[in-house]
């Protein structure tokens, strides 16, 4: 089986239950995946359908399907509707808050969205009530932080509406009720690259077109799951391959985990080839929950440990000296403390026996160290044409934690990627349903808005590095809390540039007239 799926071993199951098949007999791979963004783990009816048929016809089937058939068969961001009450004394603290939220997950649960209440600031006093509403309009599913971003949403407005009756700048108010050490360095570190004093308490211009800025709190839990098995071979030709059954949902997979396994053998990147992505490569978790490269890396880096350590057994002889007392650097093994004693990497593998070298790792259970969770946020500053409605992102400040950034660059990739999908979640996307039929009225990319080129804003990405110390390579996941904050942030600038929030998303030209009067 061929298919886009964020877990292949979860497919390989599904598909041995329902076919009665040993695992052995099922082979799944995604060798590139798409999108993920949570809806795409087991085997969903279009795989089930496409096996059967294959089955059937002993021949080949390949099943795509359309952008409606999408929407309708494979799940849904869930919507949320929430009532929340906040209470705060006259220091700024907040002392009470009280949600209740309705979840709408069509035919399946899983709407809830107070997690970010329990999670991102202290409330002394938190009381929290969440109901699943089921309708007849297909499946809910996760899409990049499962509630997260709804329920950030509503409070983050709240928050900017209490600091208002507080007559508190809005960021001095999280200041004052963050939880985070790292995530109160964060909102320093962001606010003097976005300018907020001066942004903040800039005047409103009198003409249409009016500027807000606004910021919000971000935070995940991505700490990794044991038990990913990694191999990392050495080739007699001096290739290095590294290999594990997790998938690349778009986040660069295989280029941090050759990374981690070139850094332990010493070598360049371009001599280590990461291959992933078939069920007949040793057993990992599915890729969700920002956990992909926490659970992978400890895994590989176990294994690279280990070939290297037989690595050193066979170059001791040539350099006349003990496998403790050598290192791998610089395409090299070599004597520690004389590095002028050093054989080439390559010529090593060339005293190989037979054709290659390898060893095994896992990823065990996370150590106690530091903060488990990572923490961030981000600032945005928007234009809001008061005359049509019109809302425009004009740039973002993201500051996150992910641990150790193994790769600056895909890591500020996964943040632009999130960045863009909370200006489409804030401002376009929505799902506009028959509330008679329950049929869908906008399916196509004709009439279901994203975002193109021209509504991306500028983005600035700052990354902190935290020594966490929870698994032996540092790294926390970073793909939610990259999206988590946008929408909520966008709607405290709009709110900041018209004087009156808008309670409901996408932010949408005919919401903010209504919300200005001008309906």
């Amino acid at each position: 089986m061929w298919c886009s799926s964020q877990g292949i071993f979860a497919v390989r199951d599904d598909l041995a239950v329902f076919f009665s098949l040993p695992p052995e007999k099922v082979r799944v791979i995604t060798a590139y995946l798409g999108g993920g963004f949570g809806s795409k783990f087991g085997a969903g009816p279009e795989v089930v359908i496409a096996a059967q048929l294959a089955r059937d016809a002993v021949a080949p089937v390949k099943l795509m399907l359309a952008r409606a058939e999408e929407h309708v068969a494979t799940g849904n961001r869930p919507s949320s509707w929430q009532r929340v009450r906040l209470g705060a004394d006259s220091a700024g603290k907040v002392v009470a808050v009280d949600l209740l939220e309705h979840g709408t997950g069509g035919v399946g649960g899983g709407a809830g969205s107070g997690r970010p209440y329990r999670a991102i600031y202290h409330f002394p006093n938190l009381r929290t009530e969440e109901r699943d509403v089921y309708i007849n309009a297909g499946p809910s599913s996760a899409m990049r932080a499962p509630g997260w971003p709804q329920g950030l949403f509503a409070l983050e407005l709240a928050m900017d509406e209490m600091a208002r009756k507080l007559k508190l700048d809005r960021l001095e108010f999280r200041r004052r009720n963050n939880t985070n050490p790292v995530r109160a360095f964060e909102f320093e570190l962001g606010a003097r690259a976005f300018r907020w004093d001066e942004k903040s308490r800039a005047p409103k211009s009198a003409g249409p077109l009016k500027r807000g800025v606004g910021v919000a709190a971000a935070g995940w839990h991505g700490s990794s799951s044991p038990g990913p098995q990694a191999e990392v071979a050495a080739y007699r030709d001096g290739r290095v391959v590294v290999r594990t059954g997790t998938q690349d949902i778009g986040t660069g997979t295989r280029t941090i985990l050759a990374m981690v396994a070139a850094e332990e053998l010493g070598l360049p990147l371009d001599r280590v080839n990461a291959e992933i992505g078939d069920t007949r490569f040793l057993y990992s978790v599915p890729s969700g929950g920002s956990q992909t490269a926490p659970s992978n890396t400890p895994a590989v880096r176990q294994a690279a440990v280990h070939l290297k350590e037989k690595l050193f057994r066979l170059a001791a002889p040539m350099l006349g000296a003990e496998p403790g007392d050598l290192e791998a650097r610089d395409g090299t093994i070599r004597v520690r403390f004389e590095p002028a004693r050093a054989i080439k990497f390559g010529d090593v593998c060339r005293r190989i026996a037979g054709d290659s070298l390898s060893a095994e790792g896992e990823h065990v259970p996370n150590y106690e160290g530091f903060l488990p969770d990572q923490a961030g946020c981000q600032f945005v500053e928007v234009e809001v044409d008061v005359e049509t409605g019109i809302a425009r992102v004009l740039n973002v400040v993201a500051v996150h934690d992910a641990g150790q950034i193994i790769d600056p660059l895909t890591a500020r990739s996964q943040v632009n990627g999130g960045v863009i999908m909370g200006v489409g979640y804030a401002l376009m996307e929505e799902r506009r349903l028959d509330p008679q039929t329950g049929l869908m009225l906008n399916p196509t990319m004709d009439d279901y808005k994203l975002p193109g080129p021209l509504d991306v804003p500028e983005i600035s990405v700052a990354f902190v590095d935290v020594a966490n110390g929870i698994n032996n390579t540092g790294v926390l996941g970073l793909g939610e809390a990259a999206n988590v904050a946008t929408a909520a942030a966008i709607g405290c600038a709009v709110y900041d540039a018209i004087g009156v929030p808008v309670r409901a998303l996408p932010i949408t030209p005919d919401k903010v007239l209504a919300a200005l009067g001008k309906a």
